[in-house]
């Protein structure tokens, strides 16, 4: 038996990237999965058959982050559709960057509501369906502790925000048997930090292994932290950055 088997999943932000790689790993490893995606229903489509093709199951779902009733809808029909919600992945979110006097109030707005607001109205809305044993993990960065360039205050500040709502939350719902931790990912090859990019000269140096990460190497540590051997690791930072922070 899988170590997720009989384990309902939601996914934010599942249709790229590091979210697709999670929503298919949750899926490999037993759960049924619901992923969230904003503009692009042709890739989560794809995202599902590919699940579906593997012999799992999966629905997509519309939902803007930055609209808290969108992404409480999108969870609530979920957990009508599987029952339930036993995992709450908090993975949509987005990075601005610019020196602190160029940056736009507007820009600002946007990295607040997808960041930090929508995995806020997820978890609430999440717990709604969520029973014991359950697990709450986002997808943080390590830039919450460490910024190396000009131009990521604003973005580091939102991922630091999530890194204390994590440890609020553990001990918030640590009585309810639910877990909440952050997963933080370093330099990771995706569309928005291409291994080939502007950011990847400056940033392969700091790192331990001179490498970006690859999306299945977080997807990797999201299962582990979603299964039930992780049952006593809550309020982490747990980091998959190739030694970046070290």
């Amino acid at each position: 038996m899988s170590s997720l088997s009989g384990k309902i999943a939601f996914v934010t932000g599942g249709s790229r990237g590091i979210g697709a790689a999670i929503a298919k790993r949750l899926a490999k490893d037993g759960a049924a999965v619901a992923l969230t995606y904003a503009n692009a229903p042709d890739k989560a489509d794809a995202v599902v058959k590919e699940i579906k093709a593997a012999g799992g199951d999966a629905i997509a779902l519309k939902a803007e982050a930055s609209d808290a009733k969108a992404v409480k809808a999108a969870i609530d029909e979920a957990a009508k559709r599987f029952g339930r919600i036993d995992i709450l992945v908090n993975n949509a979110g987005i990075a601005v960057m610019a020196p602190i006097d160029e940056f736009k109030d507007e820009d600002f707005d946007r990295i607040v509501a997808v960041n930090i607001k929508a995995v806020y109205a997820g978890v609430k809305a999440a717990l709604a369906h969520m029973g014991e044993g359950g697990r709450i993990i986002t997808i943080g960065s390590v830039n919450s502790d460490s910024m190396p360039f000009v131009g990521g205050a604003v973005y580091a500040m939102s991922k630091a925000a999530v890194a204390g709502l994590t440890r609020g939350l553990a001990r918030d719902l640590g009585a309810r048997g639910i877990t909440v931790n952050n997963v933080q990912p370093g330099p990771i090859h995706t569309d928005m930090n291409p291994s080939d990019g502007p950011f990847a000269a400056m940033l392969k140096p700091v790192l331990a292994i001179k490498r970006y990460g690859h999306v299945d190497e977080v997807a990797s540590l999201v299962a582990f932290v979603a299964s039930p051997e992780a049952g006593y690791i809550t309020g982490a930072g747990l980091k998959v950055d190739g030694g970046f922070d070290a």
